[in-house]
């Protein structure tokens, strides 16, 4: 059975970074399935893996082929969307790699999402973890393409409204039907410790800090070379924070 991290947050906070590196390390322990669920579609390029045929389009497939009546009625329609996101997965040795695309167009897609999360949950089954980089709205939770979440890590940066907006996450998760285990926060691009105002923030609403991570002076290098994420050396704040994560979180 797989255990199913999600990374959310507001834009520009870094939650990219942050589960690259954890589906990094948790692929030291087991076959990891990523998930990007960010329409902007940046996890392959942490990763270092090329970007294959997005989740999305599979989906609209599938869909037009059922309106159509393209599809022999012989066929089952779960196995033809089943086919089409194997088809869509980058393949690597312990890391997989689903990219699920821009929002569908206009129309009612209940009955598709209905087959995406089935197999989903089909696929996700072969891997230890599944971790999902979820988009800022968490678009890809709310319509229940994800059935269950083990952990909820929401990502902050050193702001009044990134911790606002973790609290209404947290809200929001608790008000679906997905079944989520444990709810985390952690405050990235911290420079000379928590504010004071900042901590009281996390108290009041009821958040569980995790993890505060240091501002990382490796990124840039990184990004001026355009090499993925992973390449952070050993000792960078980013990965000694996603490290203190699967300890503490014991995964």
């Amino acid at each position: 059975m797989t255990t199913t991290i999600v990374v959310a947050g507001k834009g520009g906070v870094g939650k990219t970074a942050i589960a690259a590196l954890l589906i990094d390390l948790l692929s030291k322990k087991g076959v990891v399935l990523a998930i990007d669920a960010d329409p902007a579609t940046n996890l392959n390029a942490a990763l270092g893996l090329p970007l294959g045929e997005t989740v999305g389009r599979a989906r609209e497939d599938v869909t037009e082929d059922i309106q159509k009546g393209r599809l022999s009625p012989t066929v089952s329609k779960q196995d033809v969307l089943d086919m089409k996101i194997r088809e869509a997965l980058v393949e690597s040795a312990k890391v997989d790699l689903l990219a699920m695309g821009r929002p569908e167009g206009p129309g009612c897609y209940c009955a598709a999402n209905h087959m995406l999360r089935l197999s989903i949950d089909r696929l996700a089954k072969n891997y230890d973890y599944t971790v999902i980089d979820s988009e800022a709205g968490m678009e890809h939770i709310s319509r229940q393409t994800t059935r269950d979440v083990d952990l909820l890590l929401i990502v902050s940066d050193v702001t009044m409204r990134g911790i606002t907006t973790a609290a209404r996450m947290k809200d929001l998760i608790k008000e679906m039907r997905t079944k989520v285990g444990k709810v985390r926060l952690a405050v990235n691009r911290v420079k000379n410790g928590l504010p004071q105002e900042i901590g009281k923030a996390i108290s009041d609403f009821g958040l569980e800090l995790v993890a505060t991570i240091h501002e990382d002076p490796n990124l840039a290098d990184l990004d001026i070379k355009g090499k993925p994420i992973i390449e952070l050396p050993e000792d960078s704040p980013l990965r000694q924070a996603a490290k203190e994560i699967i300890s503490k979180l014991a995964l």
